[in-house]
């Protein structure tokens, strides 16, 4: 009988930050087709929260759920946290132009229907379409019953800023769900 003598290993302790190279990461995210899909969600939905053509933030929410069922990560307490950010910027997407209307001193329906004629602009004109769908909606309405060309301009302004403070929300709030997810997949 021989006796094998076995000679113990010695394993460096795992730092606390590991430098990953880029193209690794690169690498790793075309090597799984659904982590790439799920990139590409969440990068369309930041692009269309500035962008209004498409809904962004149901967009990111459809990526995080992805690169989740890809992956398993992130854990469910920033699963829940990205999920509740993403129904945030979905409510933001929705209500802001309305609530900015609404703000601005006219009626909920006019708010209504401005919100409805700056989605048919923006079918038509894009971007250009929604604040001119949204702004002469308001003006109109507020023009009509008041007829007060200065303050009806002023609630029309009001309103086109709400909208865009809406989208620029809109973009911080899926640009974030994206850092975390592009974060996650670096550093776990």
């Amino acid at each position: 009988m021989s006796v094998r003598a076995t000679v113990p290993t010695v394993v460096d302790p795992p730092s606390v930050l590991t430098i990953v190279h880029p193209l690794s990461v690169l690498d790793s995210v075309l090597a799984e087709p659904l982590v790439l899909v799920a990139f590409a969600l969440l990068a369309l939905g930041v692009v269309f929260s500035v962008v209004p053509v498409l809904p962004g933030p149901p967009l990111s929410v459809v990526g995080v759920l992805t690169y989740w069922w890809a992956t398993g990560e992130p854990g469910l307490f920033v699963l829940v946290a990205l999920l509740t950010v993403g129904v945030v910027a979905v409510l933001v997407d929705w209500l802001g132009g309305a609530v900015a209307a609404r703000a601005s001193g006219v009626s909920t329906g006019v708010s209504l229907l401005a919100a409805l004629v700056g989605l048919a602009g923006t079918v038509v004109l894009g971007p250009v379409g929604l604040l001119a769908g949204v702004a002469g909606t308001v003006f109109l309405a507020r023009y009509r019953t008041e007829r007060d060309a200065s303050a009806s301009l002023r609630a029309a302004a009001y309103a086109t800023v709400g909208v865009l403070a809406s989208a620029v929300v809109q973009t911080l709030l899926t640009a974030s769900m994206l850092l975390v997810v592009v974060l996650t997949h670096v550093w776990w």
